[in-house]
């Protein structure tokens, strides 16, 4: 089945500032015009999903219906192996309102420690992220890619946002906390498209996007 591909306007489905940041670099060398739900003052429907890709695909055909413009909305969490994998598609809820993330590393840690995962082999885990792009007739693409690393104690970095200071990747010697935008997830040529938010992208790139002339 071909893939729709998204041209003009676009809402970027979040009210987070660092997910806008991200989406809004990665979008951006496919001269795509994107708004934020938050610039649209779209309400933020509520993510009664149970996976990364149903939440995604609510937060994308709810800002599709209300702005009547094509939406792509992200849903990410990490995934930690010893914790049954929570935080998962709780993992921003368990920030609280507030988005206490530091609070939010605290708990994993403080679970990790109950249940004796101590050394790096017993503290993997990944980030996963769920990409959906909605149109207003009801057409919808999904894609979804991950990242395995490992969790991290004490916390390393101030860069990135939510639980990048907790992890570093697989092959790394440094948390997503201590890389740069462009490190993370800056697509190729230029960067290697590391992060499960950038590998996600690609998918979705490869499918529905063209780059800008």
């Amino acid at each position: 089945m071909a893939h729709r591909r998204i041209t003009g306007r676009l809402v970027i489905a979040t009210h987070n500032p660092g997910k806008l940041v991200e989406m809004r670099d990665l979008l951006s060398v496919y001269g795509v015009e994107a708004v934020s739900a938050g610039e649209l003052r779209l309400p933020e429907p509520e993510e009664t999903g149970t996976t990364f890709r149903a939440n995604a695909r609510i937060k994308a055909e709810a800002a599709a219906k209300a702005a009547n413009l094509p939406a792509f909305a992200d849903d990410s969490g990490l995934v930690v192996d010893a914790l049954n994998g929570d935080p998962g598609i709780y993992s921003a809820r368990w920030a609280g309102p507030d988005k206490d993330f530091r609070a939010a590393m605290n708990k994993i840690q403080s679970l990790l420690v109950e249940h004796g995962a101590k050394a790096p082999e017993q503290r993997r885990g990944h980030f996963v992220s769920a990409l959906c792009v909605a149109w207003p007739d009801g057409h919808f693409e999904e894609f979804e890619a991950t990242v395995d690393g490992t969790i991290v104690w004490p916390p390393r970095g101030t860069l990135g946002f939510g639980y990048d200071p907790l992890f570093r990747p697989d092959g790394h010697d440094r948390t997503f906390g201590e890389m740069s935008s462009e490190e993370k997830h800056g697509l190729p040529p230029h960067g290697r498209g590391l992060s499960h938010r950038a590998r996600a992208f690609l998918k979705l790139a490869d499918a529905c996007l063209s780059p800008a002339k």
